[in-house]
């Protein structure tokens, strides 16, 4: 019996150290510099990893830098965190491409080796038409383009691009016969619908914006669950079609092994961050919303995404190489 507690006693005190050790391991965080990967420079994607670097190196009391890793459709970003060791202090910054890429082609890495940690900003479509057409709303768009099948075509960027997939399910989910024609960027994609040479396209509003204003194109909708700041008089097209979202999501992520009190302390200090009222306005400048919350709802969202684009991106073929 006095063996028994003699090794009772032990284990409690094992346990007690774990804890301790764990909790101070935790409240040391972060101990030196912390790298941000991400992608290309210059983009809104890097925009939004420097704010955020910015704001924790000022709120948790050690550098947070980017590092950029262009290349391969972001491929090479995310193979450079995967590659790091799993202590928190490399963290990466991507965007949508990093959970829909898979989908489109076999990429060197599996998103289940990876955690969330934070939900940063978003960014809807918009739907854009020439001023010829003869549609003021979702409805009456949806209307028009099924009464002729294969008549009008709709531009989008880049093919697996937010447009595009945006395009790919207003299609999947209106059954509507109509023609995707593909640009290399959002602006020869405004410049033919200006022309007249598309009837309307998916775009992100910053490309759009000026022309809404003179008139020159008209906006019928944003793509997103609900209406969006960055054009807050504009409905959803959800509120014809129900279920329908689509946005270009951009968040942090860490290695799957960090620990849970690390990827609680950066959520954290990035939500109150992100919600203060001059970086949310930051954002809405250069084109995004903030949109912080907590690992498990960007886990949830990403999951979602997944399981309403997988199938879409199947039946319509949509391939990358």
């Amino acid at each position: 019996m006095k063996h028994i507690r003699v090794v009772l006693l032990a284990t409690a005190a094992l346990v007690a150290t774990t804890l301790v050790s764990t909790g101070a391991s935790a409240q040391a965080y972060p101990a030196k510099t912390v790298r941000i990967i991400s992608t290309e420079p210059g983009g809104s994607l890097d925009l939004a990893a420097r704010i955020l670097a910015q704001g924790l190196t000022a709120a948790m009391g050690q550098t947070f830098i980017v590092e950029n890793r262009p290349g391969a459709a972001g491929i090479i970003a995310v193979e450079a965190l995967k590659a790091a060791p799993a202590d928190g202090y490399s963290l990466g910054f991507y965007s949508s491409a990093f959970w829909i890429t898979p989908l489109m082609q076999a990429v060197p890495y599996d998103p289940k080796d990876f955690q969330p940690v934070v939900l940063a900003v978003s960014s809807p479509n918009v739907v854009v038409v020439h001023p010829s057409l003869p549609v003021k709303n979702v409805k009456e768009l949806i209307a028009l383009v099924k009464s002729k099948p294969g008549e009008f075509s709709y531009g989008a960027s880049s093919t697996g691009s937010g447009p595009h997939l945006a395009g790919e399910l207003f299609k999947s989910m209106t059954k509507a016969d109509i023609v995707r024609i593909p640009y290399k960027g959002g602006a020869p994609t405004v410049n033919d619908l200006l022309a007249g040479r598309l009837q309307f396209a998916f775009t992100v509003p910053g490309t759009v914006s000026p022309f809404l204003k003179s008139g020159k194109l008209r906006a019928l909708a944003v793509t997103s669950r609900t209406p969006s700041a960055l054009l807050p008089d504009l409905p959803t097209v959800a509120e014809v079609l129900p279920g329908f979202e689509s946005a270009t999501l951009q968040g942090m992520w860490a290695p799957a092994k960090v620990s849970k009190a690390i990827i609680t302390k950066v959520n954290q200090e990035s939500v109150k961050f992100l919600t203060r009222p001059d970086i949310k306005e930051k954002f809405l400048v250069a084109g995004t919303e903030v949109a912080a919350g907590t690992p498990e709802d960007f886990e949830a969202t990403v999951k979602s995404e997944v399981a309403k684009m997988g199938p879409v991106i199947k039946a319509a073929g949509i391939t990358v190489e």
